[in-house]
């Protein structure tokens, strides 16, 4: 695989797991608590994507390295609220099922990544 078909590859899968992210917001139920948990899972969510396309269209080795940090941070991050949602019982359980495994993948790929632009 090139590293052309992997960044197109990994686009469509980030892509999708925002995609999942905001459907499974959408089986929350609304309260003080999970109007903040919704909010930042949204945020980190989608910014995983998000940042991986600016990746890919990175200028310098230092612009790459930066970007993939951003994902990796931000893949971690949506395993935080991830985890916290199954663990308070809140949305769609069975959806969570496949979010937080997909989540810890997409933050080892991204991480390994990182590690392979390291000086």
């Amino acid at each position: 695989m090139t590293n052309a078909e992997f960044n197109e590859m990994f686009r469509q899968r980030t892509m999708n797991f925002a995609l999942k992210v905001i459907q499974f917001l959408e089986t929350v139920p609304f309260n003080s608590a999970t109007r903040v948990m919704s909010y930042q899972l949204c945020k980190a969510g989608t910014s995983v994507g998000a940042n991986f396309r600016a990746f890919c269209r990175g200028r310098s080795k230092n612009e790459h390295h930066a970007k993939i940090c951003i994902v990796v941070e931000e893949a971690d991050e949506s395993v935080f609220w991830l985890q916290l949602f199954a663990l308070a019982k809140y949305g769609d359980q069975k959806l969570l099922e496949w979010l937080i495994p997909e989540s810890i993948e997409i933050t080892k790929i991204a991480t390994s990544i990182k590690h392979s632009l390291s000086p």
